[in-house]
C-alpha cells in the first residue's frame, strides 16, 4: 500500500525589499509558506529543507512589513460592534464585511471595541467578537484577536461620548462578571482580551489581579485618577493606557495624573495608545509622550463605523447622532470628539511626520509593540521565522510638494495575497 504523500508547500520568496530591524530598515529576503500560513526561516528553508520558491516577487525596493494591528477599533464599513443585529447571523455578516474592508487598509489583526453598554448588549455581541482562531482563512481578511470592552466601569466625569446612564461601578469581581458575562472572561474560549476601566471608580483596583490572571489586559482610561491611583493600578497589574491624554485628568505639575506613569522606571511604565489623526491630539503632545516612553507607544485609530462613508449626520448608539466632517467626528449639538475616521496607515504617516520617529519606529508602533502588549511576540508583528505570514507591502515614494507617504500596495494574510493595488477590480475583490 503506497504511503500518504505530503502536499508540496506553496513557497513565496520576497526579494529586493526592505524590512524592519529595530529602528532601521534593512534589505532582506523573506520566505513564506501559504499552506502553513507561516513565515519561513530563509536560511533553513534553502539550506536545511532544500526548498525552492514556487514564486519570487521582486518588490523593487519597497517596504515589506508585518500586517498592522489596531487595538482600538469601534467599527468600520458602516458596521458598529456595539450595536446588536436582528440575529447573530446578521451580526456576523457585518463582521465579515469589516474584516475584508480593514484588510484593504493594511490592518490584518485587531481588537473589536465595544463602548459602554448595558449587560444585555455585551451578552449578545461578545460571543461573535472573540479571537478568530486557526479556522480563520487568509481570504477572510483581518482577524479578531479578542474583544476590547471600553467601559462601562469608567468615570462619569470623563465619559467622552459614552452614555452616562449605562455607566457602572464594580465593588467585586462578581459585578464585572455579571456585566460582561462570565463565559466571556474565563477559559480558553473567552471573548475579551482587554478592558478599559477607571481604577478610581468603585473598587476596580482590587479586581485587576483577577482579570489579569485570566490573561485579560487591564487598560486605564476614561478616568479621573490621580497619579497615585494610576500608580496603584499598575502595581496591581494594569499594563496599558487607553488613548493617552483623551478623556482623563489633564497633566498638572503638582499632580501629573495618568500621564505621570510614563515617568516611572522601565519596569513600571505601561503601554499607551495614541490617536494620531490630527484631531484628538496636538502633534507636540504626541512628540512629548513618545520622547518620554518610545517603547510603549501604540498607534490606534479609535475608528468608528463611519470610516469610509461620506460626510453627513449619522445615528449613533443609544439614540445619539454623530456629525462627520472629513476625518472629524463630533457628537451632534456639541464639540465633543466622537472617535476617528482615519485609517491606521494614515496615523502612521502623521506620527512619523510629527514625532521625528524613523519609518521603522513608526511601523513598530502598529506591529511589534502591540504584539508585545497582547503577548503575541513571535506570532504577530514580526517577520521572523515561525510567525504568521501576515504582511503588508508599502511604497514610500515622494509626492510633489509633500513628504514621503507610506501607501499600502499589497496585503497578505496567512500567506495568501488578498489585496493588490496593481490588480484589476475583480482581482481586488475579497
Amino acid at each position: 500500500m503506497p504511503g500518504k504523500t505530503t502536499p508540496t508547500p506553496r513557497i513565496t520568496k520576497f526579494t529586493n525589499c526592505r524590512v524592519v530591524k529595530g529602528k532601521d530598515l534593512v534589505e532582506k529576503d523573506v520566505w513564506i509558506d501559504s499552506l502553513s500560513g507561516k513565515i519561513l526561516k530563509d536560511q533553513e528553508a534553502f539550506y536545511g529543507l532544500h526548498l525552492s520558491p514556487d514564486e519570487i516577487i521582486d518588490l523593487g525596493g519597497r517596504i515589506l512589513a508585518p500586517g498592522l494591528i489596531d487595538v482600538q477599533l469601534n467599527g468600520a464599513q458602516g458596521f458598529d460592534f456595539s450595536v446588536p443585529q436582528a440575529s447573530k447571523e446578521k451580526y456576523d455578516e457585518g463582521l465579515r464585511m469589516v474584516n475584508k474592508g480593514l484588510a484593504r487598509t493594511g490592518v490584518t489583526s485587531y481588537l473589536p471595541t465595544v463602548v459602554s453598554s448595558t449587560p444585555e448588549v455585551y451578552w449578545k455581541v461578545l460571543p461573535s467578537l472573540g479571537p478568530s482562531g486557526s479556522h480563520h482563512r487568509g481570504e477572510d481578511g483581518a482577524e479578531s484577536l479578542g474583544a476590547h470592552v471600553e467601559g462601562p466601569f469608567i468615570s462619569p466625569g470623563r465619559n467622552g461620548i459614552h452614555k452616562t446612564e449605562v455607566l457602572r461601578a464594580a465593588e467585586s469581581y462578581e459585578d464585572v462578571a455579571e456585566c460582561y458575562g462570565r463565559e466571556n472572561l474565563t477559559g480558553s474560549s473567552k471573548a475579551i482580551k482587554m478592558i478599559t476601566a477607571a481604577p478610581e471608580v468603585g473598587n476596580m483596583i482590587s479586581n485587576i489581579p483577577s482579570l489579569t490572571a485570566e490573561g485579560i489586559i487591564y487598560s486605564i482610561g476614561h478616568s479621573d485618577a490621580t497619579y497615585e491611583q494610576a500608580l496603584a493600578a499598575t502595581s496591581e497589574g494594569a499594563t496599558m493606557i487607553t488613548h493617552l491624554f483623551n478623556a482623563m485628568r489633564p497633566f498638572y505639575h503638582r499632580n501629573p495624573g495618568i500621564f505621570g506613569l510614563l515617568g516611572q522606571s522601565e519596569r513600571r511604565r505601561p503601554y499607551y495608545g495614541v490617536i494620531a489623526d490630527g484631531i484628538h491630539l496636538h502633534p507636540t503632545s504626541i512628540r512629548i509622550a513618545y520622547n518620554a516612553h518610545p517603547e510603549g507607544l501604540i498607534l490606534v485609530t479609535d475608528a468608528m463605523k463611519l470610516c469610509g462613508l461620506p460626510d453627513g449626520v449619522y445615528d449613533w448608539t443609544n439614540g445619539e447622532r454623530i456629525v462627520k466632517t472629513g476625518a472629524r467626528l463630533t457628537l451632534e449639538g456639541s464639540d465633543k470628539i466622537a472617535g476617528s475616521s482615519a485609517t491606521l496607515i494614515e496615523c502612521v504617516n502623521n506620527f512619523r511626520r510629527w514625532s521625528g520617529a524613523s519609518t521603522a519606529e513608526a511601523l513598530n508602533a502598529v506591529t511589534a509593540t502591540p504584539a508585545r502588549l497582547l503577548g503575541l511576540q513571535g506570532v504577530k508583528g514580526t517577520l521572523d521565522g515561525g510567525a504568521d505570514a501576515d504582511l503588508v507591502v508599502l511604497s514610500d515614494e515622494e509626492r510633489p510638494f509633500s513628504e514621503p507617504t507610506l501607501t499600502v500596495c499589497q496585503v497578505w494574510k496567512r500567506g495568501v495575497k488578498i489585496h493588490d493595488t496593481g490588480s484589476t477590480d475583480k482581482e481586488l475583490a475579497l
